[in-house]
């Protein structure tokens, strides 16, 4: 006996549920895929790190050492700060661009320098550590990039922490981030 209600992906199941809700505005930056189980699951540990840490500042605190329960509780923040923008990753769209959110830096790039958003079959970053694997791609190629810029970038892989073992979700997510470049990009 399915239970829908019980699932994430239950919306997916409708076609008429994937269509942009008349109050949405497509002005503002979003996210067009959930975050994958390896990406909330690091942030959670490292939320649960954070807890521990933010525990050993008031017990430090209790025992006299102001500066050492300051010194903890500065790390506990780090920690925190860290696990939220471990969960901010990824491609996000909205009516104005493309916006690649990574861990230290964000790059945002406007439809109008946006030349093609395509899915290819290349070597990816497995969790993005050095190790390549064979997988899917979605690649942005833009129009004023030249040699010495590197090539295509990545925007997505199969491989990351948002989609490994999750092929499905990738390739809705991959489509997803073509038809908004479809449909703000200017042709010609």
């Amino acid at each position: 006996m399915p239970l829908p209600f019980l699932t994430a992906d239950h919306a997916f199941d409708d076609v008429a549920d994937d269509a942009a809700l008349p109050f949405d505005d497509r002005d503002q930056w979003r996210r067009p895929y959930r975050p994958g189980p390896w990406r909330v699951g690091a942030s959670a540990l490292l939320l649960l790190l954070a807890s521990f840490v933010l525990f050993a500042a008031v017990i430090i605190a209790f025992a006299g050492s102001l500066i050492g329960a300051a010194v903890c509780a500065g790390l506990a923040v780090l920690v925190i700060v860290a696990s939220l923008r471990l969960l901010r990753m990824g491609t996000w769209v909205s009516a104005h661009g493309l916006r690649r959110v990574r861990f230290l830096t964000t790059q945002t790039v406007a439809w109008a320098q946006v030349s093609a958003v395509r899915t290819a079959q290349q070597p990816v970053r497995w969790l993005g550590l050095p190790r390549t694997v064979q997988g899917q791609a979605l690649i942005l190629v833009r129009r004023d990039q030249g040699a010495q810029d590197g090539g295509p970038q990545a925007l997505l892989t199969d491989r990351n922490a948002d989609f490994l073992t999750r092929h499905e979700a990738f390739n809705r997510a991959a489509d997803s981030i073509e038809v908004w470049a479809d449909e703000y990009r200017p042709t010609a």
